[in-house]
């Protein structure tokens, strides 16, 4: 059994550096996110497949993003089937190039290359588009969307196009689809606290949080202790106790190898592990029509298969997470309900995060009676 499954493994090694070799790398990753690199016909199959429609096409599109073409598996970004779904609903006319894993960069590097045209579309958290457009960080105020459901009939809300979707345009993005994840969770690292299931249960503990002032404040409200922590430094700062928890989605605590130093997992359905694709608009609106709507079409099918792939995702995740012996803990309405009252938006504490990113008390009125109202996606919740 072990020569079979190294010998399966030397194929697929060897047909990677072969494909890489040569220059076709989105051939490997096709290959490779298809499980197919263990076979010599299938990688030739692809290859051809790939320079045949690279030679055919028009237009080249460059997608970059973070995340390995594997990790769809327990964090939905789904981006082989965006590449596909643009080369087919342009009929060909654009070939798009992946650059996963990080190659670009991530994050802010990927927003800039996209602004800069460096690359013509990439996928970040919505938080990158805050500094051109301070009014989307308000998908981190807590409980305003933090919810599967109240998060996707936000960002697709009239609302939300009327009043975001523009200013993102007016610094030279054009959002080609908003990517549900699931909501951040509060995760403990093993041999600390037990699991976490009231506010009372983070008293002075060390939560580790990102740059982002809201979230911050809001682990302050709840009891917990802020402590500020690059996230490729998060890891180490977990396993040594300079943390004690972090929030990230369950998919992200899987895809970044936090599942062998956790103990607890607690869903609060606080903020959404919020993502986007965003593409260059001036390349965007130097398409022709077609091609145009095309890619506009490829999002939507883009955005259903997301949507449809949050809890099979999560679950797989999960499954993976309890191996490591990672306990999960779904509260109560009545727990829930704790949450909300000790950090939620509601809070007058919140109100000065309102006017500065809305804009005003009455935007903000809007934007929350969208999250609030059933739109036209259906999302599966934890």
């Amino acid at each position: 059994m072990d020569t079979k499954r190294d010998e399966l493994a030397s194929a697929e090694r060897r047909n990677f550096l072969k494909l890489t070799g040569t220059g076709a790398f989105t051939a490997a990753m096709v290959a490779g996110g298809a499980g197919l690199l263990w076979s010599d016909a299938a990688v030739a199959q692809t290859q051809n497949e790939e320079r045949e429609r690279e030679a055919a096409a028009e237009h080249t599109m460059t997608i970059a993003t973070a995340y390995v073409l594997g990790a769809s598996r327990s964090y939905p970004i789904m981006q082989l089937d965006l590449k596909e779904n643009i080369q087919n609903s342009t009929g060909g006319k654009v070939y798009v190039k992946l650059a996963p894993g990080g190659q670009l960069g991530a994050g802010g590097a990927l927003v800039q290359a996209v602004q800069g045209g460096t690359i013509q579309a990439a996928q970040h958290s919505i938080s990158n588009f805050a500094p051109f457009a301070p009014i989307t960080d308000l998908i981190n105020m807590p409980y305003l969307c933090g919810s599967n459901q109240r998060f996707t009939n936000l960002v697709h809300s009239d609302v939300w196009a009327q009043e975001v979707n523009p200013k993102v345009e007016e610094a030279g993005f054009k959002p080609l689809f908003y990517v549900n994840i699931d909501p951040r969770v509060v995760a403990v690292r093993a041999g600390g606290a037990g699991p976490v299931l009231t506010p009372s249960d983070l008293s002075g503990v060390k939560f580790r949080v990102p740059g982002s002032e809201m979230l911050q404040q809001y682990y302050r409200m709840v009891g917990a202790n802020p402590t500020p922590v690059a996230w490729g430094e998060t890891p180490s700062a977990i396993k040594q106790g300079v943390a004690d928890a972090l929030d990230p989605s369950v998919g992200a605590l899987y895809v970044f190898g936090f599942k062998d130093i956790l103990s607890h997992v607690t869903f609060t359905q606080a903020v959404p592990d919020s993502q986007v694709y965003s593409c260059n608009l001036e390349w965007f609106n130097s398409m022709p029509a077609d091609v145009q709507d095309g890619i506009m079409e490829a999002s939507e099918f883009s955005r259903h298969q997301n949507l449809a792939k949050v809890p099979s995702a999560r679950a797989y995740a999960m499954a993976e997470l309890m191996k490591a012996n990672v306990e999960f803990h779904s509260l109560s309405d009545d727990q829930l309900a704790e949450w909300q009252d000790a950090g939620g938006y509601q809070n007058s504490d919140w109100d000065s995060f309102k006017m500065e990113l809305a804009g005003s008390m009455d935007t903000f009125a809007k934007l929350e009676e969208a999250a609030g109202t059933q739109g036209r996606y259906y999302v599966h919740d934890a």
